[in-house]
């Protein structure tokens, strides 16, 4: 069963191929390609977009000033290969890939894994992005991965240790963060609940 082109509304999982699912999706698709089956991604709350919003701009603000790699926005896919062979399809919230591996980059999708992952929980999903895509993307290795509850105010930061396994490195809701991927970026975790204008943050990254 193929779902429905018109408004890209996906209410069930439908079976197709890789190559159907890219011919199907289009920038207003909101969806992942899992083990042959479209999995539909619900609607965000007010809060989620928020957060997703305000951590592109503040790393896409320290990208302007270090250009070491891409920021990417949903909707914008990565294709990884498990394990056991398996093709996957995600759309995570926050994609980052550094300049030495932007020739991974196709025009609809990401081919392999990315530097940095960012997932924001959503009500109903805290499972899959602590459980399902931790161990996905640690399987594939995703070197740093970022799981942000703005409900909860708690932040978690995973980053791969020399035997591929990932360790989290930092679990709180206030503090300061030093991501290992992007060299010198760091953030205090209160910005991702206080959302303090970007000129802020500049300063006290001594960018202004």
């Amino acid at each position: 069963m193929n779902p429905e082109p018109e408004g890209k509304i996906v209410v069930t999982e439908a079976e197709m191929s890789f190559e159907e699912f890219l011919a199907w999706a289009d920038e207003d698709t909101h969806a992942e390609w899992v083990g042959g089956k479209v999995v539909p991604k619900m609607p965000t709350s007010r809060l989620h977009q928020r957060c997703n919003g305000f951590l592109y701009r503040m790393v896409a603000a320290w990208l302007d000033h270090h250009p070491v790699a891409e920021v990417l926005p949903p909707p914008f896919l990565i294709r990884l290969t498990a394990p056991d062979g398996r093709l996957i399809l995600r759309e995570p919230d926050l994609t980052v890939v550094l300049n030495e591996h932007l020739d991974r980059l196709t025009e609809q999708y990401l081919e392999g894994a990315p530097d940095l992952i960012v997932e924001i929980v959503s009500a109903g999903r805290r499972a899959i992005d602590r459980g399902e895509k931790f161990y996905e993307y640690e399987a594939v290795g995703v070197p740093e991965y970022w799981v942000i509850d703005p409900e909860r105010r708690q932040a978690e930061f995973a980053q791969l240790n020399p035997q591929g396994i990932y360790q989290v490195v930092y679990s709180g809701s206030e503090g300061v963060y030093h991501s290992k991927v992007l060299p010198d970026f760091w953030l205090r975790v209160e910005w991702l609940w206080q959302q303090p204008p970007l000129p802020h943050i500049l300063r006290e990254w001594g960018l202004m």
